[in-house]
């Protein structure tokens, strides 16, 4: 007799992230790699940052604090909200994955655009749940008019990524707003802002203007990207004290480490140095996009801290071999649920130099 698993895995979907520096050495037979494939910042934690992991790790003999209230209490006073109504998570995927559970049964159904995030997928099939997937539209972004008209009784959770990964496409405030005015109160709906920061906004923080007015709204959002901080996996949700907690009934506790509490709540201290990031990391997308024009290659008007770019009748799988051969990796579109694109990630300008050359050369 052999073990047998739950009947769920056989409809779960399996989530690659992008390939890292030592397998695409050996991948590729190149000694010198460039990541530019999962979306991260070409550059390290902030040195006070890097001092409060030194700090906290001289107490890792520690459980730690099961409920992150230093990192709440910062993020409270950062975007002015209560700190009962934040969750921190190991990861903003571990939120997405324990709302799931918390709100869906058999019958329910979670909704989402597509393609999107590659992570939702999982999902529905793990939560029980049925997923229901509404097309990006022509230029790449969400259509909140399609989704509004797939919300029904069953709907527990729709969730938009704005920007949208892989596209780096992006909804205005008011369009967020006006999408929630239509969703019924039975329906949370979870904003996926992890490339937030990127986004050239009059007022950044709109999006959390709108949580008073609607107690079904959550804010998901991360240190991995702009703070540089995605090896030590912090992200958290703003919403309702409701939300926090049925989050937190069905995960495992202590599951954000004692280093991320610290890095996260050092990090929120230095607004200045993310400033500084995100003009450079603009200066780059203003950059690569007009040189990628230039090659004469669609691309989704992003504003996010990557392109993602339409081949046309090129091979992508070609492509991404090629740029790979060159030390250059990037993330195929085929896997995000876009065949005929490939997503690249801003690195520094020496790094998005490297890669337009390549790209050049197999064009």
């Amino acid at each position: 007799m052999t073990v047998r698993f739950a009947k769920k895995l056989e409809a779960l979907p399996h989530y690659e992230g992008g390939m890292d520096i030592d397998r695409a050495r050996r991948t590729y037979e190149a000694s010198d790699v460039i990541k530019l494939a999962s979306n991260e910042s070409p550059w390290g934690p902030h040195p006070a940052v890097l001092e409060a992991i030194r700090e906290a790790a001289i107490g890792s003999n520690r459980y730690p604090d099961q409920h992150a209230a230093r990192l709440r209490r910062r993020l409270a006073d950062r975007f002015e909200v209560e700190p009962g109504g934040i969750a921190v998570a190991n990861g903003s995927c571990e939120i997405l994955l324990a709302a799931a559970l918390a709100l869906c049964e058999p019958g329910a159904e979670i909704l989402y655009a597509w393609p999107s995030f590659s992570m939702y997928p999982q999902l529905a099939p793990l939560a029980g749940a049925r997923e229901i997937r509404v097309p990006l539209d022509d230029a790449y972004r969400h259509d909140l008019d399609a989704m509004a008209t797939e919300v029904t009784a069953a709907t527990r959770l729709v969730v938009v990524c704005n920007p949208n990964n892989p596209t780096g496409t992006c909804l205005p405030p008011d369009a967020i707003a006006a999408f929630l005015d239509r969703v019924p109160d039975h329906v949370t709906v979870v904003v996926d802002e992890a490339y937030v920061e990127m986004q050239v906004l009059d007022h950044p923080d709109a999006t959390v203007d709108l949580l008073a007015e609607h107690p079904n709204l959550v804010l998901l959002r991360t240190f991995s990207k702009v703070y540089g901080l995605a090896g030590l996996r912090c992200g958290y949700a703003l919403g309702s004290a409701r939300f926090r907690g049925a989050v937190d009934a069905v995960r495992q506790p202590f599951s954000v480490n004692l280093l991320a509490q610290a890095a996260g709540a050092e990090a929120l201290l230095h607004g200045d140095d993310v400033d500084s990031r995100v003009e450079r990391t603009i200066a780059e997308r203003v950059a690569v996009e007009e040189e990628l024009r230039g090659l004469g290659l669609r691309t989704a008007d992003t504003e996010a801290n990557f392109s993602w770019i339409d081949l046309g009748d090129r091979d992508e799988g070609e492509i991404v071999e090629g740029l790979g051969r060159r030390g250059v990796i990037v993330r195929a579109g085929t896997p995000l649920g876009g065949p005929g694109h490939v997503r690249v990630t801003y690195g520094t300008a020496a790094e998005n130099r490297r890669f337009l050359d390549a790209l050049a050369e197999l064009l």
